[in-house]
């Protein structure tokens, strides 16, 4: 398990090999549904853009508490981070 001030992410190993992706964006979290849906397109295209380094696990990202308080290039940045721990490891 992953974190960080925006997002969670839990991960396990899979027997494919490609990354699969489940999203959690809660609407305690996010009130309006446009900002949920640009939660999940911006969590989808980083995972997309990770995806070599991805193989083999299965990703949940959960939304936090603080999610609304970040802008785009902070939320992307923080995933980026994220993910790309999970990668090397």
């Amino acid at each position: 398990m992953l974190h960080g001030r925006f997002f969670k992410l839990l991960a396990r190993r899979n027997s494919v090999a490609i990354p699969r992706l489940g999203l959690a964006i809660a609407r305690k979290h996010s009130r309006t549904a446009v900002r949920r849906n640009l939660l999940k397109r911006l969590s989808r295209e980083t995972v997309r853009r990770h995806r070599e380094t991805l193989a083999g696990w299965d990703v949940v990202i959960l939304s936090r508490p603080q999610v609304w308080e970040g802008d785009r290039r902070e939320l992307r940045e923080e995933l980026d981070g994220l993910l790309t721990k999970l990668g090397r490891s």
